[in-house]
């Protein structure tokens, strides 16, 4: 059985931001807005010193993260064939250009799983982890990314408390 130990989220909300998906055959593939918001579950087995697993104020980086890729940008996929034209409205200051792997919910969620977990991991050396991610572009529409990380593992103490409590 897997355990995670103890859990939180914290949500992030207002990331006014646009993309397009250049190869849907729909509407996708104009340039359209939303207002983005990241959702981040969190795991430890053993509580900080303020019994929290992960201190909220303690996220600004990942917070800048978010607000300098999505906070007013316009995103585009690397293989987007109108990458010049985006390059120059940027170096034209008419957008604030990301160039993406995939600018889609669902390559968001798993950009974002990323960013917090190199954070995590370098600031409490694997104590905590996040283990899923939401990335949502309006209330009807957001992907998961869900995966703990190898390098997070539950010490053998907990592990046997957990079980104990379970039986």
């Amino acid at each position: 059985m897997s355990h995670l130990g103890y859990t939180c989220s914290k949500k992030f909300q207002g990331y006014p931001c646009c993309h397009r998906q250049w190869k849907h055959p729909g509407h996708c593939h104009f340039v359209h807005g939303y207002s983005r918001s990241f959702t981040f579950w969190f795991a430890s087995g053993k509580l900080d010193q303020f019994g929290f697993v992960v201190d909220f104020s303690s996220l600004k980086l990942l917070e800048k993260k978010l607000t300098d890729q999505f906070d007013h940008t316009f995103l585009v996929n690397e293989d987007d064939p109108l990458l010049g034209k985006w390059r120059q409205l940027h170096e034209e200051a008419a957008i604030d250009l990301r160039v993406m792997k995939n600018v889609g919910m669902e390559s968001t969620a798993q950009l974002i799983w990323e960013w917090a977990n190199m954070i995590l991991l370098d600031r409490d050396k694997g104590r905590t982890c996040c283990w899923k991610t939401e990335a949502s572009e309006n209330g009807n529409n957001s992907a998961f990314f869900e995966l703990t990380p190898d390098w997070y593992q539950l010490d053998d103490n907990i592990l046997n408390d957990i079980d104990k409590n379970l039986n």
